[in-house]
């Protein structure tokens, strides 16, 4: 069983035409090279997984602790360190370098990342409320999120009441987007569709 997840950056956006002439947008993902920076067993740890290092670190950058991890795996400090869990480790060695050539045009895989964070936001923007009512004799209630419960009893919000708040900057993950073109000697991936995140945005890939 080959591994089948990867990280990548997000480069952007862009659109690509197909043999008809229709044009469809896709998101260009810079997706490894990867290494292998440690194999955990059911043995040692208790359950089964690969971790993975993505973008080169400097070493004035990087801790004593840190410096020995990489070193115990002979690759040298990464950025971005996450862990997939994995089943199969028989085939897997410290080191490996994985790269974008586990893809083809035609997979489906789920993309995780950072949503962009757009701030404080009210209701409407937030939870797609339609406010008030903009008929004859209403006065600024437009854009307000109504009544939120009762007064005497519960006298109290309700945990999880949809509210104005912070919108964005949360963990996101889109699943069946298709793998449309893959650039193996650049490691660039082209996904149909939108991923999470901003331009330069760490995101997760892995098959479906």
């Amino acid at each position: 069983m080959a591994i089948d997840f990867i990280i990548g950056r997000k480069v952007g956006m862009t659109r690509i035409f197909d043999n008809l002439g229709s044009d469809y947008p896709v998101t260009i993902v810079e997706a490894g090279p990867c290494e292998i920076t440690q194999i955990k067993s059911a043995e040692k740890e208790g359950y089964t997984s690969v971790q993975m290092g993505y973008l080169e670190k400097a070493t004035r950058h990087t801790s004593k602790s840190e410096k020995g991890h990489f070193d115990k795996a002979k690759v040298s400090p990464k950025k971005v360190i996450k862990e997939f869990a994995f089943q199969d480790l028989e085939n897997i060695e410290l080191g490996q370098k994985i790269t974008a050539d586990m893809f083809e045009t035609g997979d489906f895989v789920a993309v995780s990342g950072v949503s962009k964070g757009k701030g404080f936001a009210g209701h409407m923007k937030r939870h797609g409320f339609s406010g008030g009512r903009r008929s004859h004799g209403k006065n600024s209630v437009m854009r307000k999120a109504g009544s939120i419960g009762a007064g005497s009893d519960p006298s109290r919000v309700w945990p999880g009441t949809r509210m104005a708040g912070r919108m964005g900057n949360e963990n996101v993950t889109v699943k069946n987007l298709e793998v449309t073109r893959v650039e193996k000697d650049k490691n660039l991936v082209f996904i149909k569709g939108a991923v999470p995140g901003a331009k330069n945005g760490i995101v997760f890939i892995s098959k479906i």
